[in-house]
This record gives C-alpha cells, structure tokens and sequence, in this order.
C-alpha cells in the first residue's frame, strides 16, 4: 500500500497574500492596542505606545530567528534563563553559609557466607530440599 506522505509540514496557511493566519492575528492584536491607546491618551503617549507596540506586534508576525518564529525564540530563552541545561560546580558560592554538623551511624558488620556455604545453600534449593548437609551434624556431635 502506498501513503501520501504530506512534506511542507512547517509552511503556514496563507490567507491575504503572503501573510499568514498567526501573523493576520497578531497585527489585528496590534491594531486593536493602537486603536485604544488613540481613543483614551494624548496625541504624544499614544504615538510612543502605538510605536512600540507596532514594533513589538511586527516583530512577534515577522521577525524568525534560526528558522523559528520569534515567540518560539522568545520562549526557548526565558526557559534556558529559568532552568539552564548545563550546570556548573561553583566550589566557593556559599562561603558564609554555616556548617552542619554531620551524624554518622556505623552498622553493625554482616556475616560473611563462605562459597562453600553457598554451595550448599544452591543444592538444597535445586533438589527442592531434599539433600541436607550432614557434615555439620558430625562435626557438631564430636
């Protein structure tokens, strides 16, 4: 059987002309904001608001970093900033930090089983508990 394997997978939808759907929603974000500013501040607060927020609106639409759209950019650099990947001993970053006094237990020291022991051990579970060591029964009677 044969599949059609679909292989733009990263062209975007679009919609008037050479802009596409997420970049129409962004302008039209961007528009809306400037819109705003222009029915409630003066005329120099809202060219200084309108201005940035165009340039921060056509950067987000336009601007790709990489290959990547920039809020993907942006994203990938506030998590890298949070919780970077690569991390570093820093011997001398807590100088004036106190000391704690460590507690150390010792255990007690386990038995130490002979392989011969073993052996044994091995043979009765094989036989299903019939063989039986009857070399310490001797040595124990004597």
């Amino acid at each position: 059987m044969q599949f059609i394997v679909p292989q733009f997978i990263d062209v975007e939808n679009k919609i008037i002309g050479p802009i596409s759907t997420r970049q129409f929603i962004i302008i039209l974000v961007a528009g809306g904001l400037s819109f705003i500013f222009y029915k409630t501040m003066n005329f120099l607060p809202f060219l200084f608001a309108t201005i940035v927020v165009l340039g921060i609106g056509a950067m987000f639409a336009f601007v790709k970093v990489n290959g990547q759209q920039f809020h993907y950019f942006l994203l990938n650099i506030i998590q890298t900033v949070k919780k970077p990947r690569l991390r570093t001993w820093q011997k001398y970053l807590h100088k004036a930090a106190p000391t704690k006094s460590i507690e150390i237990k010792v255990l007690p020291q386990q038995k130490i089983v002979s392989s011969s022991h073993l052996a044994e051990i091995s043979l009765m579970t094989s036989t299903g508990g019939v063989f039986k060591d009857t070399t310490k029964n001797k040595n124990n009677n004597n």
